[in-house]
């Protein structure tokens, strides 16, 4: 190789996310059977904990992922109320259905080993997310003005420090 050239790329010498190349990689070994080679290093992410079907695999698409679609539909319907604005307090009862769904989520991946698409991160991660969103949503709608359902004392005074 001379002062000016650079060596020649092989074939599969592609660079990464981290600027790496193939030919930076210690060799992956060859797999019994077959001519693809895998790589050394991981660079995918596992599957959540729990995040297998919910159903048996002979199941129908809608029947596998029963959890994920209960809470997307539920979600759908307090939005659509909350659209649609039925009666006078449909945008609370619509958010409290909202955060309820969220409420149900969290509670679906606590009980149930597989839980199909609802499994996004770790299971402690998923109930954290989907209760603490969940229970905001729930109480935030209890509060929104005018006539609230819920008063909480200290938050009003809060306001009323803030505003003096």
């Amino acid at each position: 190789m001379g002062a000016g050239t650079s060596p020649e790329p092989s074939k599969d010498a592609e660079p990464s996310a981290a600027g790496e190349s193939a030919a930076d990689m210690p060799p992956a070994r060859p797999r019994k059977g077959g001519s693809r080679r895998f790589p050394s290093v991981t660079r995918d992410t596992a599957r959540p904990e729990g995040g297998g079907r919910a159903a048996p695999g002979d199941a129908s698409a809608p029947a596998r992922q029963w959890p994920l679609l209960s809470v997307l539909v539920a979600v759908g319907l307090g939005l659509l109320m909350v659209a649609t604005e039925p009666f006078g307090q449909a945008f609370r009862v619509g958010l409290v259905i909202i955060g309820a769904a969220l409420l149900a989520g969290a509670a679906l991946r606590w009980t149930l080993p597989s839980v199909g698409m609802l499994a996004v991160r770790s299971r402690f991660t998923d109930i954290t997310t989907y209760g603490v969103l969940g229970l905001a949503i729930v109480l935030l709608s209890l509060m929104a003005q005018p006539r609230p359902w819920l008063n909480v004392p200290f938050l009003e005074d809060a306001v009323h420090f803030t505003v003096r």
